[in-house]
């Protein structure tokens, strides 16, 4: 998820600055390329995972017709600064790997299926 999210702001930062974006625009597209960078080597990944949500929603909002494409990467983004970087991140080596446990249900004083709840 954070190669692809990643992947995809250094790329369309890169290609901005290679085709000759407006010189207005070179500090910006820089900033992409650089915010893709840090999520593709999980450095700081909520930081930059919410700038880069942040990145892709206005950019949907400044180009309509490619406004899907930057609505999945919005939504890639937010899935990503919610749930970190991973087990192979910078993240992951300087603060330990954090995992998700969902537990099951029946651990807490849940029912089994068929039994009925003690009130």
């Amino acid at each position: 998820m954070r190669l692809v999210a990643g992947g995809a702001l250094l790329f369309h930062g890169l290609t901005a600055l290679f085709v000759g974006a407006p010189p207005a625009f070179i500090a910006f597209h820089v900033f992409c390329a650089t915010i893709g960078l840090f999520v593709i080597v999980g450095l700081w990944t909520p930081i930059f995972a919410a700038l880069a949500a942040i990145d892709a929603a206005w950019h949907g909002f400044a180009s309509p017709p490619d406004a899907a494409f930057y609505l999945l990467l919005t939504t890639l983004a937010v899935a990503l600064a919610l749930l970190g970087p991973g087990a192979w991140s910078i993240d992951a080596r300087l603060f330990g790997w954090r995992r998700v446990e969902i537990p099951n249900g029946r651990r807490n004083g849940h029912p089994k299926r068929g039994e009925l709840p003690l009130l």
